[in-house]
């Protein structure tokens, strides 16, 4: 893709992100240079300090080596080890993890047994307001349920957890309501019938065809078809796929001008940029930031991996949208930054923001469309590296730690859905500013 700086009105819909982030300041030498240097003596048995993207290489590594034996892993983001957790008592398996880098624990529940038993919450707890996911710290599955499950909704759910057993699975409440993000990186919007639809541009791509195309949230993709870069304005770019619910929460939307410059960034605010270089599974632990077109940047740990939720259905009063395959985070967000970008700061794609309980005020859960599998399923691919960093007028390298807010506390129910389209918050493109003034000290070692 060219490198050139793209007219106007294409350079906003561009990038995964919102422009002006007020007054917030950017951190920009990474503080990489004693992990690396750390990582880099694979010689000596035992484990390593590792990035988190190295973590999750590793990850893929010793799940092809131990295969059955591995139980899941995760990032200890204070040691900047990875940690996995084997189910056999093999001295020979926990050897080969510990040459790889790896910390090893023993623990009692394998891979098989956990996907078994979110078998069963399938079959027997799949209520709307509901969610499941692994968490290989505990060694369990974690059910959460939200402020809508109750009665005999809750007794169902709860009942089924018993019978899984406090060693395979616990149950907790969340204070808010699971939904669609939708209603607002750069805000995308849509005119359909019954008003003005608002998601977040996740991250430009190429589409199979070699046309510039970007990925977005699914049920966005489902809602509307044409999308433009502000409310009244023109369609720009027309859905190609889209998947919700189901086996995930994408769509590829195609920039209708095929000669769109679409730089492969994210929009960090202030003029700063985060070139995007690659695809990046999550590891639970690692710390991730997520652009939206409502709240702006914010950051927070993955918590669960390969995640279901059960969505109220907004098409029938007694269904439930379940969407498979997701990550689990506590990173807020909230109406309107469905799509937005899930990145890490040294140029991870993450994820795909879906949907999730809670606001940036009081934090929540909140559900992530992984890049990898949206890239796999569309055909398409990342741009070329950060395009359009560099040219003169980006900074690129932007460490988004310091206006990033970690997210923690109970949850608050946001107040839009993918059904509530009464109409999209007026300051648009690059008009929001960042809510979070997290110190962004858990950062150091995440990238």
């Amino acid at each position: 893709m060219s490198h050139k700086r793209m007219p106007k009105r294409k350079a906003a819909i561009a990038v995964g992100g919102v422009a002006a982030l007020g007054a917030a300041a950017f951190l920009l030498p990474m503080a990489n240079a004693s992990q690396d240097g750390a990582s880099g003596d694979t010689s000596a048995a035992g484990p390593r300090v590792l990035k988190a993207s190295d973590a999750s290489d590793l990850s893929s590594q010793l799940q092809k080596l131990l295969g059955d034996a591995l139980a899941g892993s995760y990032y200890d983001s204070t040691s900047k080890q990875l940690v996995v957790n084997v189910v056999s008592g093999d001295n020979n398996v926990i050897a080969q993890a510990e040459k790889a880098g790896a910390k090893v624990r023993q623990v009692q529940n394998s891979t098989a047994e956990l996907q078994a038993a979110a078998k069963t919450l399938k079959a027997k707890a799949t209520v709307p307001g509901t969610a499941w996911a692994v968490d290989p710290r505990t060694n369990k599955v974690v059910v959460t349920a939200d402020s809508t499950v109750t009665g005999a909704q809750w007794n169902r759910v709860e009942s089924t957890v018993k019978s899984l057993g406090s060693g395979m699975a616990t149950l907790k409440k969340s204070a808010g309501t699971f939904k669609p993000l939708v209603s607002g990186g750069d805000a995308i919007f849509s005119q359909v019938q019954n008003g003005t639809v608002r998601c977040s541009l996740g991250f430009n791509v190429t589409a199979s065809d070699g046309s510039p195309a970007f990925l977005t949230a699914g049920h966005c993709g489902v809602a509307a078809k044409d999308w433009s870069d502000s409310e009244t304005g023109q369609p720009v770019a027309t859905v190609d796929q889209a998947t919700f619910p189901g086996e995930g929460d994408f769509s590829l939307v195609k920039y209708n001008d095929a000669q769109t410059q679409a730089p492969s960034e994210v929009n960090a605010g202030n003029g700063q940029t985060v070139p995007i270089t690659q695809a990046q599974e999550a590891t639970v632990g690692e710390t991730v930031f997520r652009m939206g077109s409502t709240t702006g940047l914010h950051n927070g740990q993955v918590t669960g991996l390969d995640a279901t939720v059960n969505f109220q259905s907004e098409t029938d009063p007694n269904g439930v949208d379940t969407v498979n395959g997701l990550i689990q985070t506590n990173v807020c967000a909230e109406a309107g930054d469905s799509g937005g970008s899930l990145f890490t700061q040294d140029g991870g794609a993450v994820g795909l923001t879906s949907g999730g309980s809670g606001d940036c005020t009081n934090g929540g859960e909140t559900f992530f469309q992984p890049v990898t599998t949206a890239l796999q399923a569309t055909g398409a691919t990342l741009g070329d590296s950060g395009a359009g960093a560099g040219a003169g007028d980006q900074s690129a390298g932007a460490d988004p730690s310091a206006s990033a807010g970690d997210q923690s506390g109970a949850d608050a129910d946001p107040s839009a859905t993918a059904g509530d389209q009464s109409g999209a918050d007026q300051s648009g493109m690059g008009g929001q500013s960042g809510t979070g003034a997290g110190d962004g000290s858990s950062l150091t070692g995440s990238n």
